[in-house]
């Protein structure tokens, strides 16, 4: 069963004239004839009754225009879909962020978005940098807003937020709680909670450096995947973990009711970038339309 047939069958059952129906549909009598014998052996029924008086459809005929009415309609709505998203009119563009990005970077650029492509969906996954840059490889996102940038040709990429400062998480039983801030050499001899480096690979290098830099080891005793478990740690025991200061803000952590604190590293302060990362080879014009929506913000500082 061919779509041509559907429609050759539809602009009969209008006209129920096979001469009116062959040239409106721009062909002979004889093709339209044979167009609809072989969409009735391909249905296995009899479509069409005709005598040298009138041509009618049988029931089965009818029910079949129906059908074939909805077939027709929905090839051409998967048509224009198809040559909307094509043109950067309509699509989908998945997009991978952290809190940073929620903060500085998504609103404004969701607002531009929706005023300028309205008709484009953008679906949001928080995630850490690792699983971004994973879904970026397996296709599940379109657009990664992650800390440090991949460097392979894989990817392109584009710096969003300067400065994103790095902060300790202890518990409030921690001698460093009620402290403004802890230069980075006083984490030497401290137990540490870490996370695997595939999870945030920039981070885990700048806390690395930072412990280069100041000459010190880091002793690592525990690991957690997330900022959430290491602030269920810190606050069981005297160790000290790690988050990005929108991170910390965003959990609350030392507000009334929190177990952790976030205190201020200092000497070095250690600090990441935000960027938006994208496939190079990227064929989904609603990707470059996002892109286009993102700014770069003021940097992130750290409060007095």
């Amino acid at each position: 069963m061919e779509l041509r047939h559907l429609v050759s069958y539809i602009a009969l059952a209008e006209e129920l004239h096979f001469g009116r129906a062959a040239l409106r549909l721009h062909i002979t009598q004889p093709s339209l004839s044979a167009q609809l014998r072989k969409l009735e052996k391909s249905v296995g029924a009899q479509l069409v009754a005709r005598n040298s008086h009138e041509v009618r459809l049988t029931a089965a005929g009818r029910e079949f225009e129906i059908q074939a009415r909805q077939i027709v309609a929905q090839v051409e709505r998967a048509a224009r879909a198809a040559r909307a998203t094509a043109e950067g009119r309509s699509g989908t563009v998945n997009v991978g962020y952290n809190v940073p990005a929620s903060r500085h970077v998504l609103p404004d650029a969701l607002v531009r978005m929706t005023e300028r492509h309205p008709d484009i969906a953008v679906s949001l996954w928080e995630k850490r940098t690792g699983p971004q840059l994973d879904g970026l490889s397996d296709g599940t996102l379109d657009v990664a807003l992650v800390y440090g940038h991949p460097s392979t040709a894989e990817f392109r990429y584009r710096r969003m937020l300067h400065r994103v400062p790095l902060v300790a998480v202890v518990g409030r039983g921690h001698r460093w709680a009620e402290r403004a801030g802890v230069p980075f050499a006083e984490l030497a001899g401290q137990e540490c909670v870490l996370f695997a480096r595939e999870q945030c690979p920039a981070m885990y290098d700048v806390i690395f450096r930072a412990a280069a830099q100041t000459r010190i080891s880091l002793t690592v005793g525990h690991y957690a995947d997330d900022p959430g478990a290491t602030a269920h740690m810190v606050s069981v025991r005297p160790m000290v973990g790690f988050a990005s200061l929108p991170r910390a803000i965003s959990m609350g952590m030392g507000t009334p009711g929190s177990s952790s604190i976030a205190v201020k590293l200092v000497d070095p302060v250690p600090t990441l970038d935000l960027y938006a990362v994208w496939r190079a080879e990227e064929d989904n014009p609603a990707v470059s339309l996002f892109l286009d929506c993102l700014e770069a913000p003021e940097p992130a500082r750290i409060p007095a």
